[in-house]
């Protein structure tokens, strides 16, 4: 019976008698419940996470189908302003091919006014000038006797032309 002055020996039945205690105040039940809950927990926890990744993954197809939408859209978007930019291009180069027409047509005009303008300045200048010579050269070639001569043609000729 050496034993009994072991100190091992004593911690042992020292161990046993607090096991006995535990398992006589039912603390075994207490921390199989408490781990039962844990893990009733923990399932919840788990299950929660796998609700939470399928509404993930549910708003992820989701966006990707928005976002795909969106894509189509702009695409739709960017297809139909090129047009309106054709469209309009089209439109102003038609409309700046009239407007220059229009211009080219009034500046025509415009010379062709000019030009007869001066045709016909240039023959009044011319008759101015065709006077001026014609006087100079009737000063200069009609005499008295030949003045009153042509004026009396002319009043004979006036006479035959009123009757």
């Amino acid at each position: 019976m050496e034993f009994i002055y072991e100190p091992e020996f004593w911690v042992a039945v020292s161990f046993f008698i607090f096991i006995a205690v535990l398992a006589y105040l039912g603390i075994h039940k207490k921390v199989a419940s408490a781990l039962d809950a844990r893990a009733l927990r923990i399932s919840k926890e788990l299950e929660e996470a796998r609700r939470l990744r399928e509404e993930a993954e549910k708003l992820l197809v989701d966006y990707r189908r928005k976002l795909s939408d969106v894509v189509t859209e702009v695409d739709n978007i960017i297809a139909l302003a090129a047009k309106q930019a054709e469209a309009l291009a089209v439109e102003t180069r038609q409309s700046l091919k009239e407007h220059i027409e229009r211009r080219i047509k009034l500046a025509e005009v415009t010379i062709a006014r000019a030009e007869m303008e001066a045709v016909r300045e240039l023959r009044n200048d011319a008759v101015d000038v065709a006077i001026a010579a014609a006087q100079n050269l009737i000063a200069a070639k009609l005499t008295p006797d030949r003045a009153k001569k042509l004026v009396s043609e002319s009043t004979k000729a006036l006479k035959t032309l009123l009757q």
